[in-house]
């Protein structure tokens, strides 16, 4: 077998897989324009077709051609069969070469003076729709493995270093950390890096999933791979072509589609059994056709026949073709696969652990709420103020003050003599007045009164603007809820799947987060090193724990959790203790995963109902169950209904898709 029942080709493998290819397409034709006159010679075929020709040693020219279509057709399973005796593992290639060397050598012997009738015309049909088979199988090999070849294809041939003012063409392997490359619009990304001149949009999404494109300017990282749109940059390279981002993503993703889960394991096992069936059927059909007083040939063919139809390609073929699609499929939205037993397991879990409310909310503050409490002040007035004080600041809250200005198009003033309150705000000259922006503990402490009816949210953050002593407003800030996530939860509910908020956040917070979203429970204020704790006693209650982290601080409740989801870890691949690493911090990713974990392992059990139930039917037709009703199956027929089988289990690995 073109796989010998190992998982799909490591890119490495490529150029000899296409080779492959070729040979098995090249054999295929040589051994039909051979079968023509093979079956024209045959007697059989020229009773069915009512004609009768005869020529001196047409035997003989029989002979020829059979042993030209036996060595040549034949030589990929003949080879496969040595190995197998070799290694002391018959397995395909044994029961393929054992069938055709049999139907030839006693073909043979039928022409040297054997009494009974040869059937070439079987062998060549045989061999030929073999290599047919074969063909199309390494065929959907390669085409589950292309979403990985795209990967590989994203990383451009060439980059432009500069060298002062110049820049010089160079090989994109040759690339060392500090050096400087300019991307040009349209081009993509040569290496990962930091701009360090001019701005672009990048789309990131054959590597991230996230199909809008991301604004990248001074001081932004950027990943290898991604395609530049109209602006161009300069940009500095962090770190040589092997340890980009592009290839841990496809050295994963390659390593993943060779490692063996349970269910890879589990069809490797029924494949060789069926092999051993195929063997022991093959021979007893022999027998007793042989026995019961039938021709040689007759109890040959059935023999033949046997081992052809239960040769177990297509369950060799049914996880790993799964297995192929599903792991570069996943990389190419952002879902890498590290561990495949964690992945085909997905669909046994019963409770989703959301770690960070950075993973449920976007992790900055937004403006909730501006009141204006000043006669002649306004919502854009208090929001400029604030802004003014706020533009000099780092903080987050001071962040969502200042984009909320800009999303009011408020031109912002300058400040003079400003200061920072250390724990209560921030006070400076505006326009010749003193403002402040202050927490409610600083009115607390300097007996201010709190304005009437004013109520902060449990999620909310309060900050008070104060004009030259009198109280103008309050500005309510929150960290804003993804609009993903609801719809994420829903679905989980949708799939009897309990979401969970784990949180180093006060209980206010994390309850107002989970009421809104609709989850079952929160548990907050949580220190790092609790979260192992709480995951535990989840487990001890019996549920099936996928957890959700950054895969830092988190990595002993990954690790203890039955799934450990590294997620929003950009570029930092190795995320050691996960099984799984979402490059995004969308939650409905997460959602996206555990669909997608439950489709691939359906599949796999789809193909290997199929591969193994067709032989049920097929093995007792195949040695002449129903001879005596009129049904029998012929070797060709044999080897086309195998065919047909591999092309069905090929099929269906390809219609995979991740819904999302």
């Amino acid at each position: 077998m073109a796989m010998n029942g190992n998982a799909p080709m490591g890119m490495d493998e490529h150029d000899h897989h296409q080779m492959m290819i070729a040979d098995f397409r090249r054999r295929f034709y040589v051994v039909l324009a051979l079968t023509i006159p093979i079956m024209a010679l045959s007697p059989m075929i020229q009773h069915f077709l009512g004609v009768h020709w005869t020529f001196p040693f047409g035997g003989y020219v029989l002979l020829g051609l059979s042993t030209a279509v036996y060595f040549y057709g034949g030589w990929p399973f003949l080879k496969g069969l040595v190995t197998e005796v070799k290694t002391k593992a018959p397995w395909m290639m044994f029961l393929i070469g054992f069938a055709i060397t049999v139907a030839y050598v006693y073909s043979a012997a039928v022409v040297f003076g054997l009494k009974g009738e040869d059937f070439f015309w079987e062998l060549a049909t045989l061999i030929l729709i073999m290599l047919l088979g074969h063909w199309i199988e390494m065929k959907s090999i390669a085409g589950a493995s292309k979403d990985l070849e795209l990967l590989v294809q994203l990383m451009p041939a060439e980059a432009h270093l500069m060298a002062g003012d110049r820049t010089q063409e160079v090989k994109t392997d040759s690339l060392k950390e500090k050096d400087i490359i300019l991307v040009k619009p349209g081009e993509k990304v040569a290496a990962d890096g930091v701009i360090l001149e001019g701005e672009s949009y990048l789309n990131e999404s054959l590597l991230t999933g996230e199909s809008k494109p991301v604004k990248k300017m001074k001081g932004d990282k950027v990943i290898a791979g991604s395609v530049n749109g109209n602006g161009s940059f300069k940009m500095s390279v962090s770190h040589g072509a092997k340890d980009s981002y592009l290839a841990q993503v496809v050295k994963l993703v390659d390593d993943a589609q060779k490692s063996k889960s349970k269910t890879q394991l589990l069809a490797d096992t029924a494949a060789k059994w069926l092999t051993v069936i195929a063997m022991v059927a093959g021979l007893s059909a022999f027998l007793y056709w042989d026995l019961s007083g039938y021709s040689l040939s007759f109890a040959m063919a059935r023999m033949v026949t046997v081992m052809v139809i239960c040769c177990p390609h297509a369950l060799g073929l049914a996880v790993p073709l799964v297995v192929a699609r599903s792991t570069a499929l996943s990389a190419k939205h952002g879902l890498l696969i590290k561990n495949r037993t964690a992945f085909e397991n997905s669909r046994k879990i019963t409770v989703v652990v959301f770690d960070k409310t950075g993973t449920l909310t976007l992790g900055k503050f937004g403006v909730a709420k501006v009141v204006a409490l000043q006669k002649g002040m306004d919502e854009k007035g208090v929001v400029r103020l604030a802004a003014a004080l706020e533009q000099r600041s780092e903080h987050p809250i001071a962040t969502g003050i200042v984009e909320k200005a800009k999303e009011l198009v408020v031109a912002v003033p300058a400040v003079e003599n400003f200061t920072a309150m250390t724990g209560k705000g921030v006070e400076g000259t505006v326009e010749g007045k003193k403002i402040m922006v202050v927490s409610p503990g600083y009115l607390a402490e300097n007996k201010l009164a709190v304005p009437e009816g004013f109520r902060a949210g449990d999620a909310e953050t309060v900050v008070f603007v104060i004009t030259d002593g009198v109280l103008s407003g309050y500005i309510a800030l929150s960290d804003t809820i993804r609009p993903e996530s609801a719809d994420a939860v829903k679905t989980l509910k949708e799939n009897h799947i309990k979401s969970i908020l784990l949180t180093g956040d006060n209980s206010k917070v994390a309850k107002s987060v989970s009421d809104t979203l609709g989850m079952n429970s929160y548990i907050a204020e949580v220190l790092p090193q609790q979260k192992l704790e709480k995951i535990k006693e989840l487990q001890g209650k019996g549920e099936f724990v996928a957890m959700t982290g950054d895969g830092v601080n988190d990595a002993p409740a990954l690790a203890q959790a039955d799934i450990g989801i590294a997620v929003g870890s950009g570029s930092e691949v190795a995320a050691e203790t996960a099984g799984i690493v979402l490059v995004n911090s969308n939650p409905k990713d997460i959602v996206s995963l555990i669909l997608f974990g439950k489709a691939t392992y359906r599949k796999m059990i789809q193909n290997l109902i199929w591969a193994t139930g067709y032989n049920v039917i097929a093995l007792p037709l195949a040695a002449g169950v129903l001879y005596k009703q009129g049904i029998l199956l012929s070797p060709a027929a044999g080897a086309g209904l195998m065919t047909v089988s591999t092309i069905v289990v090929a099929i269906n690995a390809g219609l995979l898709k991740i819904k999302g």
